[in-house]
């Protein structure tokens, strides 16, 4: 036997394990060369493909794109839009700022601690000194400038609609005029402008094409759906595309992917997460009980925008999954949206997650939806005619239903948190009624 076979026989006994991992691919910079994988060949339900597009076209999609392991297994476009076709990120564009703001942190650039009013200077928002002087760039990443968002127009970024409503750090709100000036720190912190900064020190490095545009006070990354995903895969593998190292700094991309404040645990640094224990959404100062995404994995974290702009990273499976388009809820974070492609795209998987056991000691996965909700509540996991008790936590409401449709009628209910129980679970279910 050869040295090189009794060496490869030593790691498999050594590591029986190695046969069954794969490494992550990395498409070329450039051209269309991009390796893929079938659906059949990971071991996915192909039989529910279909019905996952066509919630896709009902929601106005316009891309599709699931990697795993860096390949392609499912690449979808709709209408006349195709892979070379441009589409708008929203919000989740914040992804990339965020991204970008720890380069140039790691570069020396600029320190999450310091004044924002080093950058911006002095009387960019309608505060005291003292007060301004206390709003950091840690806050404009977090979302937690104590700026108030219900101004008449929470995208303004002039100074005139920048006032203190709290103290930094001591609320959260999904204000985007903060956020759009971390633009404008980055410009003066590194000296280039957003488009020059993200070609030097992103774009070229993973093959990503794209250009930052303003619209009105916003400033909007648009790309291709494919350089999305480059995005999405290096993110995936924690800021290193293949051997290229573009984030050395391991504790800001943790921090950047974890709870950043404990005010909304569903957020990092301009990243949406799964897996905790409430989140609050824009607009509204509610604590929403449970995660996120009930039906997917914990470790999933998000670049979510209006119409739907969707970016999962999902590290435990190797998986990066987008979507472009428009969508019928117009929705400033569409976390509906997310909810069913999700639940729509975990068939494909054949996976699922278990709500709660009945007695016989079978396992059921129940989830009840939209949450929160308007006039009606809708369930899945529970059959027709399946009574159910639902009650609030102070006893002013308890009422028994039955399922037909599986859905109830709750319009009548004032809004607030209520618990549902049904029967043969062994836990109960909660939901927010708007």
């Amino acid at each position: 036997m050869s040295v090189r076979g009794a060496l490869l026989i030593m790691i498999l006994f050594i590591c029986p394990m190695a046969g069954f991992t794969q490494e992550l691919y990395f498409p070329p910079l450039a051209g269309t060369e991009w390796e893929t994988e079938s659906p059949e060949a990971v071991g996915w339900c192909t039989d529910a493909i279909d019905p996952l597009y066509t919630l896709l076209a009902e929601e106005k999609s316009k891309a599709f794109l699931v990697l795993l392991n860096g390949r392609i297994v499912l690449e979808k476009y709709f209408g006349h839009f195709t892979r070379d076709s441009l589409w708008y990120w929203a919000s989740a564009g914040k992804t990339l700022t965020a991204f970008l703001t720890g380069m140039a942190m790691e570069d020396g650039k600029l320190g999450l601690h310091e004044p924002s009013a080093k950058y911006l200077g002095k009387g960019w928002t309608s505060c005291s000194g003292a007060e301004e002087n206390e709003i950091t760039i840690w806050h404009q990443l977090t979302m937690t400038t104590g700026l108030d968002d219900r101004v008449a127009d929470n995208h303004c970024t002039l100074d005139t609609c920048l006032l203190c409503l709290a103290h930094p750090g001591q609320r959260w709100a999904y204000h985007n005029a903060p956020y759009t000036l971390l633009r404008d720190v980055l410009e003066a912190a590194t000296g280039l402008n957003e488009n020059q900064y993200i070609q030097q020190k992103l774009k070229s490095r993973i093959g990503m094409k794209g250009l930052w545009l303003q619209s009105g006070w916003n400033n909007i990354y648009f790309s291709d759906a494919r350089s999305m995903a480059r995005f999405g895969l290096l993110v995936l593998n924690k800021g290193v595309w293949d051997r290229d190292v573009l984030m050395r700094d391991s504790s800001y991309f943790q921090a950047m992917t974890r709870p950043s404040q404990s005010l909304n645990p569903s957020y990092g640094y301009l990243w949406w997460l799964n897996g905790q224990p409430s989140f609050r959404l824009p607009g509204l100062q509610i604590d929403f009980p449970g995660p996120l995404l009930p039906e997917a994995p914990a470790d999933l974290f998000a670049g979510i925008g209006k119409n739907g702009q969707l970016l999962f990273v999902v590290p435990s499976l190797k998986l990066v999954l987008l979507r472009m388009g428009e969508s019928n809820g117009n929705d400033e974070v569409s976390i509906l949206l997310a909810r069913d492609l999700w639940s729509a795209f975990e068939k494909v998987r054949c996976g699922g997650t278990v709500a709660s056991d009945d007695p016989a000691g079978k396992q059921h996965k129940v989830i009840a939806f939209p949450n929160p909700a308007g006039d009606y509540l809708s369930f899945r996991g529970v059959a027709s005619g399946t009574p159910i008790v639902l009650f609030d936590a102070v006893g002013m409401v308890n009422e028994k239903h039955i399922i037909n449709s599986n859905n109830i009628l709750i319009s009548h209910l004032q809004s607030g948190l209520y618990y549902i129980k049904i029967p043969y679970l062994n836990q109960r279910l909660s939901f927010y009624k708007l």
